[in-house]
C-alpha cells in the first residue's frame, strides 16, 4: 500500500547517514584524483575543510570552493558520485550541528569523519610496520583539524572577528580549541581509537582536545548563524556646496548647475 506521505527514494538516500562503503568511495575517488594531482588531499582534511564551510558567515558556493580544495582542474560533472556523496555528508553535518544536543553521546550529534592512522599502524605485523618506520604520522584528528583552518585561512574576510568584543571572544576561543588539534599529540598515549583491544596510540588529553573541538564548531555554526552575513556599508559621495564649482566640469557653480 503506497502511502503519498512517505519519503521518495532520492531524497532519502540522500538523508540517509555515509556508510563505510560511501566513505570508501570517497577515499576512492580522492586516490584516482592523486594520480593526476598530487596535492589532492585524504578526506579527513575535507572532511574538517566541510565543517569550515558550513561554519562560514556567508554560503560559500561550490564553484568557488572546488578549485580551493580539489584545484582548479576538478571538474564536478566528471565527479557525480564523489559530489553525490559529499552532498549527502554536508547535510548530515549540518543536521548534527543544528541538533539540540547537550552530549556528544545523544546520537544526534555530529561527529567529524577522522583516523587513528597511528593506531592503524601500530596494529599491523612488526614487518609491515618497519615499511613506515621514520616516516612522519598525523596524531588522531590533526590532518580533520588543518582542513578546517585551511578553509579559514582561505576566506579571512569571513572570518574576521566581529565587533561586538563577547562574540569576538567566543570566536578565538572556539578557533584556538581547533588549532590545538592541528599540534602533533606528545603526550603518553593511553587509548586506541583504532581498535578497543589495539595499542594505545591516542593520548586522553587529546581526546578531551577533540571533544572541546567538536563543540567548538557548535559554536561557530551558531555564532554565525546568529550574526547572519556581513552587511557592506554604503558610502555616499559628499555632496558639493551650493557655491562650489560643479563637479561636472561646466565652470558654473554647483547651485547653477546639476544644484540648480
Amino acid at each position: 500500500m503506497t502511502n503519498n506521505h512517505d519519503t521518495p527514494p532520492a531524497e532519502a538516500a540522500a538523508s540517509a547517514p555515509l556508510g563505510p562503503d560511501d566513505f570508501d568511495a570517497l577515499d576512492q575517488a580522492l586516490d584516482a584524483m592523486r594520480e593526476h594531482d598530487e596535492e589532492i588531499p585524504q578526506w579527513e582534511f575535507c572532511e574538517g575543510f566541510m565543517a569550515a564551510l558550513i561554519c562560514t558567515r556567508r554560503p560559500v558556493e561550490p564553484a568557488e570552493y572546488w578549485p580551493v580544495l580539489l584545484g582548479e582542474g576538478f571538474v564536478p560533472a566528471q565527479h557525480m558520485e564523489f559530489v553525490w556523496n559529499w552532498k549527502r555528508r554536508w547535510l548530515e553535518i549540518e543536521e548534527g550541528l543544528d541538533a539540540d544536543v547537550q552530549s556528544l553521546d545523544d546520537e544526534r550529534s555530529w561527529q567529524p569523519e577522522v583516523l587513528d592512522t597511528r593506531g592503524a599502524i601500530a596494529s599491523l605485523p612488526e614487518e609491515e610496520r618497519a615499511e613506515v618506520a621514520g616516516e612522519e604520522i598525523p596524531s588522531f584528528a590533526q590532518v580533520w583539524a588543518l582542513g578546517f583552518m585551511y578553509a579559514v585561512e582561505n576566506w579571512p574576510e569571513d572570518w574576521a572577528a566581529p565587533r561586538d568584543k563577547e562574540a569576538a571572544q567566543m570566536l578565538d576561543d572556539a578557533l584556538d580549541n581547533i588549532v590545538a588539534l592541528t599540534e602533533d599529540d606528545k603526550a603518553k598515549p593511553t587509548l586506541s581509537m583504532f581498535s578497543d583491544d589495539g595499542p594505545p596510540s591516542v593520548s586522553q588529553q587529546r581526546l578531551d582536545d577533540f571533544g572541546a573541538a567538536i563543540w567548538a564548531v557548535y559554536d561557530l555554526r551558531q555564532l554565525w548563524k546568529s550574526l547572519g552575513p556581513k552587511v557592506e556599508t554604503l558610502r555616499k559621495e559628499a555632496t558639493p556646496g551650493r557655491n562650489d564649482p560643479c563637479p561636472c566640469g561646466s565652470g558654473k557653480k554647483y547651485k547653477k548647475c546639476h544644484g540648480a
